[in-house]
């Protein structure tokens, strides 16, 4: 299909979907009691940790928000879309954008969570972010004329970034990436460069070494992990240490199913680090109570240890209204998805089916746990400088569609005004109203004893 033809397919979507109607939303008649489907998805979670998953998303409204896809997913599968389609992120709100080490060791920026990655109609991921950034400046006080401002920042980010992208030949859009040097922060304000640099020493403090001083010990000359019960639990503080011993045998066969999904010369690299021992670990807001573990390895001098987050993998909230997955692993799709949107992802990125010291059987995702990762506190960003960071996350957001999409048909969709940025605008301020009551309904239910918030 010539360029033309894709611009026209993207402009013949505005007969079906009118960009005005990017703002319209309306709960369905028929729409699910919030709590109901979060605690659908505590059914098969670890059950001393659900109320944690709770206590933590009754923390505010955007922090509800974060935890609250799945709410999200059923609200946009139950209205229109524009029907042309990407890798989406399935959760692209503000704090799921974040620094980390790219292979060479750049610091890039770019979005940092694929639970819920599936492929789907872009405006999805889009909605998704918009929303966030409304209910974000909502509850932290800011006026619906300042909401407004800041939405349209974020989608009039993602129409010219998508606008720009749709310019560029494949290669070019497949190698671009935000990297964060001394180039970038000569081109912004000194207020947003201080904010950067705040950022990225964050992250640049957070390697594999400052990982094993934080989260191991030493005892009887070699390294353990901590234990910090309930956020934090050594695997033989949940089983006895006969079940403990036979699942460090079980390990080496896990390692091995693991380090099969890597690219043939990381292998090698791999089979250079030995298992030590695993941890439970509590991890995110909306992530609470699924099984993810931390393992502690060694390389073969003694010296040099890697903590690695083994993290379960579940079906995405939004396969319930779209195409099942076509990965069989829970985790590959997890994967696969990361290494579709990411510019550039962890090279030791990899996936396994495992049988937890639990006994729980699941798929789950293998990266390394602190790799020079950072993400800003949006919750405390002066005004101006969050701003800028939403409209870096909305050019992160459109390169990441970009690569999976047909950028051009999308851009052309969009146009050159700002009709969708404001209908989009609408939609934003409109669903931040319905995550307050759903907010509210959570808060009830726990004041009332439905739910126990720890």
């Amino acid at each position: 299909m010539s360029a033309r033809e894709r611009q026209e397919n993207g402009r013949s979507r505005r007969k079906a979907l009118p960009r005005s109607a990017l703002g319209e939303y309306t709960a369905s008649p028929r729409r699910c009691d919030p709590v109901v489907l979060l605690e659908s998805q505590a059914k098969d979670r670890v059950p001393e940790l659900v109320p944690i998953r709770y206590t933590r998303m009754l923390a505010s409204p955007y922090a509800f928000f974060r935890g609250a896809a799945v709410i999200m997913a059923a609200d946009l599968a139950a209205g229109e879309n524009t029907g042309l389609g990407v890798q989406l992120c399935g959760d692209a709100h503000l704090s799921n954008f974040g620094l980390y080490a790219s292979p060479e060791r750049h610091l890039t920026f770019d979005l940092n969570d694929f639970d819920e990655t599936l492929p789907g109609p872009w405006d999805w991921d889009v909605k998704r972010l918009v929303a966030s950034t409304a209910v974000l400046c909502r509850s932290r006080g800011l006026d619906v004329a300042r909401q407004e401002s800041m939405v349209r920042a974020c989608a009039q980010a993602y129409r010219s970034q998508m606008r720009e992208l749709s310019q560029l030949g494949e290669l070019d859009v497949w190698y671009a990436q935000s990297v964060v040097d001394a180039e970038l922060l000569d081109t912004v304000e000194p207020l947003y460069a201080k904010e950067i640099r705040r950022t990225a020493a964050g992250a640049l403090a957070r390697g594999r070494q400052q990982a094993a001083d934080k989260l191991t010990h030493s005892r009887d000359g070699r390294r353990h992990l901590r234990s910090d019960p309930p956020l934090i639990v050594p695997a033989g503080e949940l089983v006895t240490d006969v079940v403990a011993h036979l699942y460090d045998i079980y390990m080496r066969k896990l390692i091995r199913d693991y380090v099969s999904s890597l690219r043939g010369d990381l292998r090698v690299l791999a089979r250079r680090y030995r298992y030590v021992e695993m941890a439970r670990k509590v991890v995110g807001v909306g992530s609470v109570g699924t099984r993810t573990w931390i393992v502690l390895f060694e390389g073969r001098s003694g010296r040099d240890p890697l903590l690695m987050q083994v993290k379960e993998a579940r079906p995405s909230v939004l396969e319930a209204h779209l195409t099942r997955s076509s990965y069989p692993n829970a985790g590959e799709r997890v994967v696969a998805g990361q290494r579709l949107m990411q510019a550039s992802s962890d090279i030791l990125l990899g996936w396994l089916h495992a049988i937890g010291p639990d006994g729980h059987h699941g798929d789950y995702y293998v990266r390394q746990l602190w790799d020079m990762k950072g993400s800003a506190d949006v919750e405390t960003m002066r005004p101006r400088v969050l701003t800028a960071y939403i409209q870096a996350c909305g050019r992160a957001l459109a390169r990441a569609h970009s690569r999976s999409g047909d950028r051009v048909a999308i851009a052309a969709y969009l146009g050159k005004g700002d009709k969708a940025d404001r209908a989009l605008a609408r939609f934003a301020i409109a669903y931040a109203e319905q995550n307050q009551c759903d907010y509210q309904a959570l808060r009830a239910a726990a004041e009332s004893g439905r739910i126990t918030a720890a």
